[in-house]
């Protein structure tokens, strides 16, 4: 969960007011005038504190104004409580406010602060032993001037975040530089703010310290365990730092442990027994982790303790029955446990329980006694093996507000009986096997559901009967495959949607002019790909939505030109569209770009040149089969982020930019199927993660590296530069060609691929590292094949064809026992075929044709299924497929290679980035999360309202 207001000291009110400074009186008023108060700002616990400061009237000192606190003798302002008081606008250094020099507490959380900085001004409030910036859009740097605030015992930095993307960073000063002199500090909030190195060992000699949250910081290495042991620490949050490792030691009976949350982190091992001892626990979340062994039975002595989370772990098969001592448990979370309906008996003992979440349990039955849990408020039984109709039961668990039974199997209509649940607030039913009609007025009788899935089922709904009719404002709508033929006109009167799935439905023609007006302000979710849009219904160059980060309206007949959405989007696809003129640059606006994908359009003109180096955070870049034409850009920076770069099939000319080997994280290039004119670019297995390398189909030429260079490119998996000019012998002395070790891609994204050979088509939907290819087809290699080949025993695919090579086929070429497919064909190779093909039982094409081969084919396995074509023009083979008996063979007589096509044995290369796991999924699944638990739905529990009250009760509050 996210915290909130830190802890604000409580302020006794004395019956005698001091009087204001008048200069501070001043520097309040000029502090109130640089921003636009909001009087209308909408949030339960929102109002402008500063409406109320004026010179006249009763409360014409500033020590009776709302959020000013006095000193009793002095008069000096010494506590400034602006929490959610909406403002707008932006602070520099040179605010007045830096000009309250006895300032001992300031909170400016829960404003909008316009993406500024936080002012390194701020290091002059050397009196503040409270800061609290969270929630208020501040971007950039940390500035180190706080590490001179060393009287701070509570600082909260935390949650400057827009639309998922992370707007503070703590880089320069580093962790380590800003903690070394804050020794008071009691309680720490760093969470969203993008940190990227390790926690730092100093937080671990600050004794003081009672609550530590790093959430989504980027964490990496080893945590500190002696954090863990510090004498007065209550509350550690680690959650979603995937890439930190760490365990849990064994835990004295001194600790004060009552909040742990290790959730998405990479801690491991097993859970220490001395975990049941601490009488103190009051929240565990150790969710998608690594922890294994058994889950130990002294957890059922924490008698205090109130939520469990130990979802997505690797435990051993158990039946915990010791959770029904758990009598004040109020929410279980428990995931990938192989459960059975029946060893879900305990589960009657927690009377208390109104969160379940009993995902990915391969139930195949629901739990009868669910029907009993009358005082449930979330049930999650997402991804299990359901396969019959929703149980009526759950129609009577009216107290529901959150109901999830996506990803399953169930099957039949959705029963009118759901407009029971009158509380319900969230219901996804994403990805199972509902079919029927239904009416969205049956589903608009919840009026309070706000979030809303049904994508991909069988169903075919029905938008509202009174299109006029007041609806309610829906937050997450989940649409996809719900065989809708239009834009439903109830989205008219949507203004507070952040997420929006339409995908896979039938909608046909433009896209109407009132939707560019929906949720501008909210929606930061939109998927319409994969329907028949054709256009925008008015000329648009920048979209309307301010907060969008994820858009995807791939696979659809868009005509005219490239629409660019504003600054925060970080996922962008338009592929697969009828898209014409240039690329605008106004895309190099996108500094926050992961993801650009527009391939497969009508796109023309020049790669815009800041494409190299205009965003920091780009990952993925597909500008493929366009009409693109002029040079690749030179722009390629150091320290950017890139993955991906594919520009194949398009006109470009000129040389591959040697900038390129600035993408150090680069792991797939394709600039196949141009005009590239340039010797072999040999400098590119510099690049330390390149994994897949296309030069396909361009002028490349001349030898494949110098004879003293060794070229070795580490990771590679496939290698394709057919259809060039490049010369030269494939020999060990002059060339290594040295196959990664087992490595996985990008743990956010993989490369599905379609690769055509002849006739036969294969599609892998995940490049891993078992996938290794090569094609040197259709150039200029000559002299023999070496034996050394047979080394690379992951091959997949090898193909040699239409070269200049002579001599035998390698022996050793029948070690490469997984290889799929085998081209040699049009060659000069001779001899006769070893027998050791034979043990190539996974071949399923093969092809040695046009060759001067004698003697008998090999029989057996795979070879009694290869037709005559795999070895026509070689006169001197004998065998079956061949008519040629084996005895009695005429002469051998050489035909020299016939002219080849281009066409006629190329390798075809379609990527197409899917996501997994820990960062974004891309598509249709990331659709689903977006409406399952994009906006934290269960973490922040029922909104924003829900996360200050959590915040303020585990860390306090002020006034």
């Amino acid at each position: 969960m996210f915290l909130s207001s830190l802890f604000h000291p409580a302020y006794s009110s004395s019956s005698i007011r001091p009087l204001c400074r008048i200069d501070e009186s001043s520097a309040l008023l000029q502090f109130k005038e640089s921003f636009i108060v909001n009087s209308t700002c909408g949030g339960p616990y929102d109002y402008p504190k500063v409406a109320s400061w004026m010179l006249e009237g009763e409360n014409n000192s500033c020590c009776l104004w709302d959020g000013v606190d006095c000193d009793d003798d002095t008069g000096h302002v010494i506590g400034l409580n602006l929490s959610s008081s909406c403002l707008y606008g932006s602070i520099n250094s040179s605010s007045s406010l830096f000009r309250l020099m006895h300032l001992r507490q300031l909170d400016l959380s829960y404003n909008f602060f316009n993406y500024s900085r936080i002012p390194s001004t701020i290091g002059n409030l050397s009196m503040l032993t409270y800061l609290n910036l969270s929630y208020s859009f501040f971007q950039g740097q940390i500035p180190s001037e706080i590490s001179l605030l060393y009287k701070l015992s509570v600082l909260d930095l935390s949650n400057n975040f827009n639309s998922y993307l992370q707007l503070l960073e703590l880089k320069r000063p580093t962790p380590e530089s800003l903690v070394q002199n804050l020794t008071n500090l009691e309680k720490l909030d760093l969470s969203v703010v993008d940190i990227s190195s390790p926690v730092p060992n100093q937080l671990a000699n600050i004794a003081s310290l009672t609550a530590l949250a790093l959430h989504d910081c980027r964490l990496v290495g080893q945590f500190p365990i002696r954090i863990l042991q510090l004498p007065n620490l209550q509350f550690l949050e680690l959650w979603s730092n995937f890439d930190l490792k760490g365990y849990l030691p064994h835990l004295h009976l001194s600790s004060h442990l009552k909040y742990l949350s290790v959730g998405h982190t990479g801690f491991s091992g097993e859970i220490p027994a001395s975990i049941g001892s601490l009488n103190s626990w009051e929240r565990l979340d150790l969710r998608d982790c690594k922890f294994s062994g058994l889950i130990p039975p002294s957890l059922g002595n924490l008698s205090k303790l109130t939520i469990l989370n130990l979802s997505g772990d690797h435990f051993r098969e158990q039946t915990p029955s010791f959770f029904s001592n758990l009598s004040q448990l109020i929410q279980l979370s428990i995931s990938s446990y192989n459960m059975s309906s029946g060893s879900l008996s305990w589960l009657n003992q927690l009377n208390k329980i109104n969160l379940l979440l009993l995902p990915k349990n391969n139930l195949s039955e629901f739990p009868p006694s669910l029907a009993n849990f009358t005082q449930l408020t979330a049930l999650d039984l997402s991804s299990n093996d359901f396969t019959s109709r929703i149980p009526f039961w759950v129609f009577n668990l009216t107290k529901l507000v959150y109901l999830d039974f996506s990803l399953n199997k169930l099957s039949g209509a959705i029963s009118s009986s759901i407009s029971q649940l009158e509380n319900l607030e969230y219901l996804d039913l994403f990805s199972n096997n509902l079919s029927g009609m239904v009416e969205l007025d049956m589903l608009l009788r919840l009026k309070n559901l706000t979030a809303l899935c049904v994508s991909l089922n069988k169903l075919s709904l029905l938008p509202p009967k009174n299109s006029n009719a007041t609806l309610q404002k829906f937050m997450i709508l989940g649409l996809a495959s719900c065989n809708l033929s239009e834009f439903p006109n109830f989205l008219q009167n949507q203004d507070r949607l952040g997420s929006l799935d339409l995908s896979f439905n039938n909608i046909h023609g433009q896209i109407p002019q009132w939707f560019w007006k929906t949720s501008t302000k909210n929606l930061i979710f939109l998927d319409l790909s994969h329907n028949f849009l054709t256009g925008f219904s008015q000329t648009l160059v920048v979209l309307p939505w301010s907060r969008l980060f994820f858009l995807d309206i791939s696979s659809n007949k868009l005509q005219g030109s490239l629409p660019i959405p504003q600054s925060l989007i970080f996922f962008y696809s338009i592929s697969k569209n009828e898209l014409t003129r240039e690329i605008s640059s106004l895309i190099c606006s996108l500094n926050f770009l992961e993801v650009l994908d527009l391939s497969e359009n009508n796109l023309s003109g020049k790669i815009p040149k800041c494409l190299g180096n205009f965003s920091n955070s780009l990952t993925i870049l597909n500008l493929r089969r366009n009409n693109l034409h002029g040079t690749i850009p030179h722009t390629w920076t150091s320290g950017n982020k890139l993955r991906m770069i594919d520009v194949g099939d398009n006109k470009l000319r000129g040389q591959v930019p040697k900038s390129i080997v600035n993408c150090m994280l680069l792991e797939n290039l394709d600039l196949g199927n141009n005009q590239i004119n340039d010797s072999f670019p040999f400098w590119l297995a510099t690049l330390p993660e390149l994994k897949i390398l296309i030069l396909r189909s361009n002028y490349f030429h001349g030898p494949i590296a110098a004879p003293e260079f060794s070229l070795v490119f580490p990771k590679l998996r496939i290698f394709d530069i057919s259809c060039n000019s490049i010369t030269g012998y494939m020999q060990v002395k002059t060339f290594v060609f040295r196959m990664g070790s087992p490595d996985h891609f990008s743990d956010h994204y993989d490369y599905s691929m379609i690769m055509t050979n002849r006739h036969l088509t294969t599609q892998y939907y995940k490049i891993i590292e078992v996938l290794e290819i090569i094609d040197f087809s259709h150039n200029r290699f000559e002299g023999l094949i070496p034996e050394s080949i047979g080394t690379l025993k992951g091959f997949r695919a090898l193909n040699l064809s239409n070269n200049i090579f002579t001599g035998h086929i390698p022996s050793s070429l029948g070690h490469l026992t997984l290889l799929q497919s085998l081209d040699l064909s049009h060659n000069k190779l001779s001899r006769e075929m070893p027998q050791q093909l034979v043990q190539l039982t996974f071949l399923a094409s093969f092809d040695i044709s046009y060759n001067n081969f004698t003697g008998s084919i090999p029989r057996g396995n795979q070879f009694d299924t290869f037709l005559n074509s795999s070895f026509e023009e070689n006169l001197g083979l004998c065998g079956n497929p061949l008519s040629r008996k084996c005895e009695g063979s005429p002469p051998l007589t050489f035909k020299e290679n016939p002219e080849y096509s281009r066409s006629s044995n190329e390798i075809d290369w379609t990527f197409v980035v899917i996501g997994n796991g820990s960062g974004f999924i891309i598509g249709l699944v990331i659709g689903h999360k977006m409406s399952a638990r994009k906006l934290d739905w269960l973490v922040n529990f029922f909104g924003i309202r829900k996360q200050k009250w959590q915040r303020q009760k585990i860390w306090g509050h002020w006034k």
